[in-house]
């Protein structure tokens, strides 16, 4: 893979990790890169401003825990543990290979992964439990889910979306990346989740919404719900899906294609011109 050069701020991390995705996804044929690309801008605040952690100690007991419940665009989530310092980049290169830990949904035997993630509906669940735990234990860490749009399908999150208040798990916060394009059409098409924001609200939610592309305001809203502490909260990240290069943003297709030559090239320089 090709060695990037220490990243200074968000937005540069932001920038390696959707190069490092385009990387995987060309080298080894692989899908849901506009997924990957949606959630980066997150990820970056998250893993560089914001969480608790320790990458030389993955499983240190105080570090806050994160579920990347749409372990279908795995590539952004294992980009980022890398590029913070979990494991070395070779690792990388063994993506999808016949026998590697790092499978193309997420797996929870690499370093900085709670949960093995993609049968969808499934992570927001264990987060409540851990997130019970912690309450119980008097810890102090936090507990993060992020889920797509789409995963909103699934049943099983709506009785998590019910325990949660229940049990007035202030230490959990769910992240949801709105990119409004799922595996078969737009969210509104498919299944509409709106209006969401009341939908959550009804269900006893603090709800936060932001731009989950404008660095700024991803920082100060994490720092907003950290701070409310009368129960659980959700942030609605309003993305694009594709975000960065301008022939996949809002394009179903990149759901499922993996760049040609010509297209990988385009992408990158097209990604390198954003970083300020």
């Amino acid at each position: 893979m090709i060695e990037l050069t220490p990243h200074q701020n968000s937005l540069e991390l932001a920038q390696q990790i959707r190069l490092t995705c385009l990387e995987m996804c060309y080298n080894k044929r692989a899908s849901h890169i506009g997924g990957a690309f949606s959630i980066a801008d997150v990820l970056a605040v998250m893993y560089r401003d914001f969480l608790t952690l320790f990458p030389q100690n993955a499983t240190h007991t105080e570090r806050d825990r994160i579920f990347y419940s749409k372990g279908h665009a795995c590539t952004a989530f294992y980009a980022v543990l890398q590029l913070t310092g979990f494991f070395e980049r070779k690792l990388l290169d063994t993506f999808t290979d016949n026998g590697s830990y790092v499978t193309s949904h997420i797996n929870h035997k690499i370093p900085g992964v709670e949960l093995s993630t993609g049968s969808l509906g499934h992570a927001l669940s264990v987060a409540c439990g851990v997130a019970k735990a912690g309450k119980i234990n008097h810890k102090s860490w936090q507990v993060y889910t992020i889920v797509s749009d789409g995963e909103l399908d699934e049943g099983s999150n709506w009785e998590a979306i019910l325990f949660a208040p229940h049990h007035q798990l202030s230490n959990l916060t769910l992240i949801v990346d709105y990119n409004k394009i799922q595996s078969f059409g737009t969210v509104a098409e498919v299944l509409n989740l709106e209006p969401l924001t009341d939908k959550f609200a009804a269900f006893g939610w603090k709800v936060f919404e932001m731009d989950g592309h404008n660095h700024s305001q991803i920082q100060s809203v994490l720092n907003a719900s950290r701070d409310y502490q009368q129960g659980p909260k959700v942030i609605i990240a309003h993305t694009i899906k594709g975000k960065g290069v301008s022939f996949m943003e809002n394009q179903l297709a990149w759901h499922y294609k993996s760049p040609a030559k010509e297209q990988f090239y385009q992408a990158w320089a097209e990604i390198m011109g954003d970083a300020k």
